[in-house]
């Protein structure tokens, strides 16, 4: 088995200890090409010790609402039994990982813990108790990015232009296929479910007013099926009707992504073999790697990345400048929430993420930039913003998510354009020039 080392960080340097090692999956939900789950394989075989994977479930994650849960626990659900064709453990841990993780280390005097890369603060937060908390070595994998996100930059990247190059030399080195995970040689006795009741934890998760997604199949088998389905009708369409709402033309394999049900770096590899033409994968893959991994690099780098901090001096100084503009309508967060505002475009934006839990790429600046436009100040904007992706969205509470929300209101990884009421020298969209791309009402009248 090669796993390339760059890829592991090794977040405690602690004692190894004769026992199973843990692998904590969080951000990789997934049997399949799963570095993380290859590394900790690999390090159980050196021990020859039993593997076990973990999965830490806490109720109250970042305001998710049951339609984020069900989905998500619909793919754990797949866990057990695929691990268990390769006499691997899975165990369901109830609560916040500082709470139990370190419990359960202790209780299986685990030789020690490998866990997934993830930039996010209250991930990051976690990883640091549970490294006081516990005494064996813990090793970090980013199996989420296809060039590690530490090993592509050092530092916050200012736009795609900085990040690019560095990832594009990078690539014939780190995009490859991977190996397989092999049938485990050492056993536990483990139950895979650990006895919890799943309907039951979910029965507990509030609604809060947003109905579950019937439309999208969950879990890494449905997820490696949308990808094989776009490879075949989508991807040689993808650069014409990628920005068009109301064609169906993009991927739809973010949630997968999100939830780690589907390793970027597969979709990126099956991509490349495909035998169409290069120039019709350029976009797709721009928006997978550069994209993708600038938000991973954006959250990692940028402590504040959900707040007003985040944004270049450029636009917080032509924020500051334009603080007292009159705004041409103002609403409040439950005006936007209820899609009560007089633009019939917006409306609908808000009604499409409110019911499908996912808004087109292109419209989710128009949606962002009005709620700029619309408030009082970009802070309550931002916030907003991302109340509203975090509560509807179901890839919400993910860097894409908050960097394209930076992106959009705070000018973020964009250049300064001519200053105008309100915006400043953010860059401007409305409804024409929304016309001009797309049939406007159409998508309207769909919603």
């Amino acid at each position: 088995m090669i796993i390339n080392p760059k890829r592991i960080r090794t977040l405690k340097k602690g004692t190894v200890d004769k026992g199973p090692v843990v692998y904590w999956m969080s951000r990789e939900q997934r049997v399949e090409d799963n570095w993380a789950l290859l590394t900790a394989q690999q390090k159980a075989l050196e021990l020859e010790q039993p593997l076990i994977v973990v999965f830490c479930l806490t109720g109250d994650y970042l305001g998710a609402v049951k339609r984020h849960y069900s989905f998500l626990l619909a793919g754990l659900k797949e866990l057990p039994v695929e691990l268990k064709t390769y006499n691997i453990s899975f165990t369901l841990l109830i609560g916040d990982p500082p709470d139990t993780l370190p419990f359960f280390l202790g209780q299986e005097n685990c030789a020690l813990l490998v866990t997934d890369f993830d930039p996010l603060r209250t991930k990051r937060v976690w990883k640091k108790k549970i490294a006081a908390a516990h005494p064996r070595t813990i090793l970090e994998v980013d199996a989420h990015n296809i060039v590690p996100c530490w090993f592509a930059s050092d530092k916050r990247e200012y736009a795609a232009y900085t990040l690019r190059p560095k990832i594009n030399r990078l690539l014939d080195e780190f995009l490859t296929d991977f190996p397989p995970l092999v049938k485990h040689p050492y056993g536990t006795g483990l139950d895979n479910l650990a006895g919890v009741n799943i309907e039951a934890f979910l029965e507990d998760i509030p609604a809060r007013g947003v109905s579950e997604i019937s439309w999208m199949k969950p879990g890494e088998k449905a997820a490696r099926s949308s990808l094989a389905s776009f490879l075949i009708d989508g991807l040689s369409q993808y650069d014409q009707n990628r920005n068009d709402p109301c064609q169906d033309g993009q991927s739809n394999l973010s949630p997968y992504l999100h939830y780690g049900h589907l390793s970027p770096q597969r979709v990126a590899f099956q991509v490349q073999k495909h035998p169409i033409l290069p120039e019709l994968k350029k976009g797709f893959l721009e928006e997978l790697i550069i994209r993708r991994e600038l938000a991973d690099n954006f959250c990692f780098y940028c402590k504040y990345y959900d707040s007003f901090e985040a944004f270049p001096d450029w636009a917080k100084n032509s924020f500051n400048e334009h603080r007292s503009d009159k705004r041409p309508y103002l609403y409040t967060s439950e005006e936007f929430e209820h899609a009560a505002t007089h633009d019939p475009l917006w409306n609908a934006c808000q009604v499409d993420l409110a019911v499908r839990g996912k808004l087109h790429g292109y419209l989710r600046m128009y949606w962002a930039k009005k709620i700029l436009e619309w408030t009082s100040a970009p802070e309550e904007a931002q916030n907003i913003a991302i109340y509203l992706n975090d509560k509807f969205s179901l890839d919400g509470r993910d860097p894409n998510g908050y960097s394209g929300i930076a992106w959009s209101i705070g000018g973020v990884h964009d250049r300064a354009w001519k200053a105008r009421p309100v915006f400043g020298k953010i860059r401007y969209m409305n409804s024409n020039g929304c016309r001009r791309k797309f049939d406007v009402d159409r998508f309207v009248r769909k919603f």
